[in-house]
């Protein structure tokens, strides 16, 4: 299939439900507003294709990118192509799905991750707190849990909500994977007081950093 044809496929696709869901999370306007189901079986009769993922990225259209972050390969993205595509996706849903099959087992995620934090960009930043995140929870040698807390504690009550989000997240992680701090992730949580009363539906965990430490915590013993 070309570019063209896959988006003539997705338009036939349009759902006015979803489209209206995800205008209402924040997308633009450059989609069709195709479920996720449909989505995944676009992708699973297209496989694989490099080039045809690179090229419906470029379109900037929503489902677009979705449909390409399931058939690209990842280790043909060099980690500056990467980064490019980073950047240039403000919609968290796509952005966390980059997150979730690209960028988790990307082979040079490590120094993107150290490069990321450093990043102005918030998109950026949001995928580094990811990476960090799932450092603290998987494979925390050699990261400074301290010296995020400290971060964490100064620069999420004033961070973008792209990033705020992944930042709580790793707090979360430090707090539910990390006794030793535990406490004084709790106390952080409590202070800045961030998604506090975040709406949550019935059966889910609240991501208030207090509550969700506590609960998990609770579901280890």
């Amino acid at each position: 299939m070309t570019a063209k044809e896959v988006l003539k496929t997705l338009e036939s696709l349009a759902n006015p439900a979803t489209l209206k869901h995800n205008l209402k999370a924040g997308a633009g306007n450059n989609q069709f507003g195709v479920k996720m189901g449909d989505i995944r079986k676009v992708a699973a009769e297209i496989k694989s294709d490099h080039a045809l993922a690179l090229a419906l990225w470029a379109t900037g259209n929503i489902d677009a990118r979705l449909v390409a972050i399931l058939i690209l390969k990842p280790k043909d993205l060099s980690p500056a192509e990467l980064e490019n595509m980073v950047k240039s996706e403000t919609f968290t849903q796509v952005a966390d799905w980059l997150y979730s099959y690209v960028i988790k087992d990307f082979p040079d995620k490590e120094k993107l991750r150290e490069k990321w934090m450093k990043s102005k960009d918030k998109m950026c930043a949001r995928q580094g707190w990811s990476l960090t995140s799932g450092r603290i929870a998987r494979s925390p040698e050699g990261i400074d849990i301290p010296a995020l807390l400290d971060r964490l504690e100064k620069e999420m009550p004033k961070a973008p909500p792209e990033v705020q989000w992944t930042m709580n997240s790793a707090l979360a992680n430090i707090g539910i994977h990390h006794a030793e701090y535990r406490k004084r992730a709790l106390a952080i949580g409590e202070k800045l007081g961030i998604y506090k009363d975040y709406p949550v539906s019935k059966g889910c965990t609240s991501p208030y950093a207090p509550i969700w430490i506590n609960e998990m915590v609770k579901r280890q013993k």
